[in-house]
């Protein structure tokens, strides 16, 4: 919990860092958005099935891999992947449309990096004590079968020397 509060801190502060931050500006970003929805719903609706099918396909997909990476990880690892995702969009909008980055949007996501780089090595040691934990049961289990066997073997040898 310590580990999301200090990645959740760290885009806080890059966010709070913004060099244009403008509250009017999210708000008629919001207002648009909300219009354009409205603006859709005339009657001059024609339904394609190329784009619908591409786009439902393109959905399929998305929620496929949404549920292959929760269920082969975990949800924690899903919101860490969008921080990470968040990050690459910051760089690219730095590098290549050359965005100002702030002091303070430097710190947020450093420290921002840091909890999600904490977090990768805690989830790998946890994975690599779960690899050793399951290794050494089953050399438990083998050697377990090879003592059975070898004493089903002794039993025998008695018997038979006994006939």
């Amino acid at each position: 919990m310590a580990n999301m509060i200090s990645i959740s801190v760290g885009v806080g502060i890059a966010a709070y860092g913004e060099a244009r931050f403008d509250t009017w500006g999210v708000f008629l970003q919001l207002g648009a958005v909300a219009f354009e929805a409205t603006r859709l719903e005339t009657s001059s609706f024609h339904f394609d099935f190329v784009i619908f099918g591409t786009n439902s396909l393109c959905a399929f997909a998305l929620n496929l891999a949404v549920f292959l990476l929760v269920g082969k990880t975990s949800a924690l690892t899903m919101n860490v992947a969008g921080v990470v995702k968040d990050w690459l969009l910051i760089a690219f909008s730095w590098s290549v449309i050359k965005d100002t980055v702030t002091p303070i949007n430097l710190f947020g996501y450093g420290l921002a990096f840091l909890g999600v780089a904490y977090y990768n090595h805690a989830k790998l040691q946890a994975l690599k004590a779960k690899e050793a934990q399951k290794k050494a049961q089953q050399a438990d289990e083998e050697a377990g079968r090879l003592l059975e066997e070898r004493e089903g073997e002794g039993n025998a040898k008695r018997t038979e020397s006994e006939d």
